[in-house]
């Protein structure tokens, strides 16, 4: 077996995150843990004439404690919860603004919708006059790749500054991007993650699909009716072994390697065999056999045709095992985040593997053939992870597995 240098070994050395069961990795963690629902009646637009008002919003987050008020009307939504994200991030790596390597330092986050709201906004702010009319300030700060710029910005970090749209899997794809520069060399340190702010345009988008729950989300179970809209960021500070060391960071775990997939089969729907090929990926390029798999945060968006599609491709690949791995989808408590969902699960694959504990899938009442695993109804469980995978999958066939595993 070959030894991998310690410059090229990446591990996770901070966790920031923002949702509706908790803003910072601790409470987070502790309400995931007690099973809490972040979901609740939508409070940011009215939804009225719509048939669904359930949605996982983030009710208690105050951008000015991470950002200068006078920057804050300047950005986005989407943008002000990823500085927050990173900045809980950096101080859970026991690091600073100041003391970042700023010229080595890259972010790289994932994203569906980018900063919808500004573009709603000025929709709403057009009707009466019957063309769209937007000030400057909206113009320049509805563009996606604002986000990264907003961040790079804040932090004054000079290298990388790159945004994935591959949808609901961009988190797992910014991290995957932000580990290669890492064992190249070509960074020191990258912020990676992902994020999306709630928006009446990615509601209306998944209610006239009929894609949505009434009120709970259940992924695995056999009455599952669809999923919930949820929203958040997830961050993680990646730095080499060698760097960690060197300044005896607190190292959560070692990212092993990532695989993906496209099948361009249905710009919907989940394809089992593609999800297959992208878990295969990452087992291979990990160098890990299945076996050694102690822990799945699963896709699960309690869709019928995509835990049905992720099952199918989790039996193929562990066999008789799919039984026996605790696999949980935590969009049962937080709804759906869209491109903040992966970066989130990542972190909880984190915190799993330096706890020993997986949090539960939330919801759950009845037992589906299809679905035949042990989604760890209802309850958390203490269980020794030593190495963990997290699955994304997203609209188009753009799957994406990344494998974590406790750092020796």
């Amino acid at each position: 077996m070959i030894k991998i240098p310690d410059s090229k070994r990446v591990v996770v050395t901070g966790l920031g995150v923002v949702s509706s069961i908790g803003i910072g990795w601790q409470d987070f963690w502790k309400n995931l843990l007690a099973g809490k629902s972040g979901i609740s009646k939508i409070e940011s637009f009215d939804t009225s004439k719509y048939d669904r008002h359930y949605g996982g919003e983030v009710r208690n987050f105050d951008p000015c404690q991470f950002i200068d008020r006078r920057k804050v009307n300047q950005m986005g939504r989407a943008s002000q919860m990823a500085i927050a994200a990173a900045k809980l991030a950096i101080k859970d790596a026991g690091l600073t603004v100041k003391s970042l390597p700023k010229e080595r330092t890259g972010v790289c986050l994932g994203t569906t919708m980018g900063e919808p709201q500004i573009l709603e906004e000025a929709i709403i702010n057009s009707m009466p006059q019957g063309r769209l009319k937007a000030d400057s300030i909206s113009a320049l700060t509805y563009p996606s790749n604002s986000i990264t710029l907003n961040v790079s910005h804040e932090l004054k970090i000079c290298k990388d500054s790159l945004l994935f749209g591959n949808a609901c899997s961009a988190g797992n794809y910014a991290t995957g991007y932000s580990y290669d520069l890492i064992r190249k060399g070509e960074a020191r340190m990258m912020l990676a993650g992902g994020v999306d702010a709630f928006s009446m345009i990615a509601f209306t988008g998944f209610h006239r699909l009929l894609a949505m729950a009434p009120e709970k989300c259940q992924p695995f179970d056999k009455n599952r009716k669809g999923m919930m809209l949820g929203e958040g960021a997830g961050m993680l500070i990646l730095e080499s072994l060698e760097s960690a060391q060197k300044r005896k960071a607190n190292i959560y775990a070692e990212i092993l390697g990532y695989g993906l997939s496209c099948d361009a089969n249905s710009m919907t729907a989940s394809a089992s065999e593609q999800i297959l090929k992208a878990t295969r990926k990452a087992l291979k390029n990990s160098a890990i056999s299945p076996d050694q798999v102690d822990y799945i945060s699963a896709h699960g968006t309690g869709t019928k045709e995509n835990d049905s599609a992720e099952c199918r491709a989790i039996f193929d690949v562990f066999g008789q095992r799919s039984k026996k791995i605790p696999i949980s989808s935590i969009k049962s408590m937080l709804g759906h985040t869209l491109g903040a969902a992966a970066a989130i699960e990542a972190v909880v694959c984190c915190l799993s593997i330096k706890k020993g504990k997986i949090p539960p899938t939330t919801n759950f009442t009845t037992k589906d053939e299809e679905c035949d695993i042990d989604c760890v109804a209802n309850k958390a469980k203490n269980h020794k992870v030593k190495t963990a995978l997290n699955n994304s999958q997203a609209f188009g066939g753009n799957n994406a597995c990344l494998i974590l595993r406790q750092a020796n």
